[in-house]
């Protein structure tokens, strides 16, 4: 049988290398890239096709959710983590791979076997927003949007993030009158995203409130949301009710 390809993503030298060595008493993994960023990390999963990654949680510029938001979710992924065993709950009950810094050899090879398995069985990654969520806890939410273009991958703070649009299985995010396409869904998006600031003003529409220049009538049911940028945006009855609630509006 061929060779599992493998990447290496982790911003410490001395944990590449302890995965390095303990790779080489597994005949059916070839090592294919080393990468000591995210960003690298995303490149080496879109040209070399690998089939398995190591990927710290914790890094600079792109962090090991961002990087899974990134890459095909057919990758079988074993998080290299420091997270306490809380988090650890969140990612075994996604059924996802990871070791616990500092691990051995032993459970390393255990979390080996179980992306071993996931690859026999093509199992797809949970959504890494999901995980995100999980893993974080309650009330803590993102701080930014990642979204793939081409090779070329946007950074979107959240308080720069004007509205986010449904548009079939992907979400249009609009920041500072430019738009980005990213595969999710909006309920998946809202649910990562501080509901003090964003409210699902319309089914299609999770509108920043802090983006409101004013709002005025609509038709008899909804109203329209006039944005600092001149975009105007649906309001539902349903959606107006939430944005009252949160801006005490009479």
């Amino acid at each position: 049988m061929a060779a599992i390809r493998a990447v290496i993503v982790d911003d410490e030298e001395l944990a590449r290398h302890l995965l390095r060595e303990y790779l080489r008493g597994e005949p059916d993994i070839e090592i294919v890239a080393e990468c000591g960023n995210g960003f690298e990390g995303v490149r080496a999963a879109n040209e070399l096709n690998p089939g398995l990654m190591f990927l710290d949680v914790q890094m600079p510029k792109l962090d090991g959710f961002e990087v899974l938001d990134l890459i095909d979710r057919e990758i079988a992924v074993i998080f290299v983590t420091a997270y306490d065993q809380y988090a650890m709950k969140a990612f075994d009950a996604a059924a996802v791979d990871y070791l616990l810094k500092p691990f051995g050899q032993d459970r390393f090879r255990a979390a080996l076997d179980r992306a071993r398995r996931r690859l026999a069985e093509k199992q797809k990654m949970p959504p890494s927003s999901e995980l995100k969520a999980a893993a974080s806890g309650p009330g803590q939410f993102a701080q930014r949007v990642v979204v793939k273009d081409g090779a070329r991958i946007h950074i979107i703070p959240v308080e720069k993030l004007d509205y986010a649009e449904a548009q079939d299985d992907y979400v249009a995010l609009h920041s500072e009158k430019k738009s980005w396409l990213k595969q999710l869904s909006m309920s998946s998006l809202e649910s990562t995203l501080d509901p003090a600031r964003f409210v699902r003003v319309h089914r299609s529409y999770l509108l920043n409130v802090e983006k409101i220049l004013k709002i005025e009538p609509y038709t008899k049911d909804t109203k329209l949301a006039v944005l600092v940028d001149g975009a105007q945006i649906p309001i539902s009855r349903a959606g107006y009710a939430r944005l009252k609630e949160l801006m005490d509006i009479g």
